[in-house]
């Protein structure tokens, strides 16, 4: 029995998806706040990344 196995969902977005949310993000934001908002993703990055590591600096291990 073949199973059909879920695929990424951006593995399914084409090309002209992509531009296409890339234009919606643009009129939604605005050209000014798309920097602001990818500094705060990134700083969010960063600290979850801090919060995922232990005192020592070593990663934690899940349990």
């Amino acid at each position: 029995m073949n199973a059909i196995l879920p695929q990424p969902v951006l593995a399914m977005l084409g090309t002209t998806e992509i531009v296409i949310i890339a234009l919606v993000v643009v009129v939604l934001f605005g050209a000014r706040k798309i920097p602001e908002l990818m500094k705060g993703v990134g700083s969010g990055i960063k600290e979850f990344k801090k919060a995922a590591k232990d005192d020592d600096g070593t990663p934690l291990k899940p349990s």
